[in-house]
């Protein structure tokens, strides 16, 4: 058996943790922190999952899910356990602009050069171009926290329990190929996403996935 080919608890506790973050269902969330925390995950890895899915579900969503997890850790606290608080992002450097870093990570992520004319929403909004790469992609994405297949791991788990959003499911699981997550991984994303949120979600998330994996050349 090829044990690569399988999530570690501490990815399951990631999917788990950003789907039912996306969804608002924080009475299933508390203790699916507790088990993320058992599982290794460091509270500043959890903290950084929660602001790192604000961008594709909202700060509301993210803020309910830290306001839980803040009543975990002190809970855990109480009963005197000492969770591993974990590292700090290192600084950025700035020595580029922020548009330009944003591209280099797109690049690097999507394995696509980043250098073309817009098209698409982006020559439509102008604007939203320059914040998912100034921003997202530049002021999240470079954090260290999590490393970017764990960043792809909460991306995909939370467009996957929104919802409607399958064109950026489909890119989100092709960069997940890319930054070395296995089919076989990703399909037990999708087990998990029918257990944590549902069998509609899961059914529509494995069609995007079907499709990206016939697509492999």
């Amino acid at each position: 058996m090829n044990t690569k080919m399988e999530l570690s608890p501490k990815e399951q506790g990631i999917i788990s943790i950003a789907a039912l973050t996306a969804k608002g269902d924080l009475t299933s969330l508390k203790p699916t922190l507790n088990s993320g925390l058992e599982s290794g995950l460091s509270i500043n890895q959890i903290k950084e999952m929660l602001v790192h899915l604000y961008a594709y579900c909202g700060f509301p969503r993210s803020i309910r899910g830290l306001q839980t997890f803040m009543e975990v850790v002190n809970e855990r606290k109480a009963k005197g356990i000492n969770d591993v608080l974990g590292a700090e992002a290192s600084p950025i450097s700035e020595e580029q602009p922020k548009y330009e870093r944003g591209k280099k990570v797109l690049g690097e992520l999507t394995k696509v050069p980043q250098d073309g004319a817009m098209s698409g929403y982006s020559a439509f909004a102008p604007v939203i171009d320059t914040f998912l790469k100034e921003h997202l992609f530049a002021d999240i994405f470079e954090r260290d926290v999590l490393t970017y297949a764990e960043r792809e791991l909460v991306t995909i788990s939370v467009i996957s329990s929104i919802g409607g959003a399958e064109p950026m499911l489909r890119s989100h699981l092709n960069i997940c190929l890319n930054v070395g997550l296995t089919p076989g991984q990703l399909n037990e994303f999708v087990g998990i996403i029918q257990s944590t949120v549902g069998e509609k979600e899961a059914k529509d998330a494995l069609a995007v996935l079907n499709e990206v994996l016939k697509n492999l050349k």
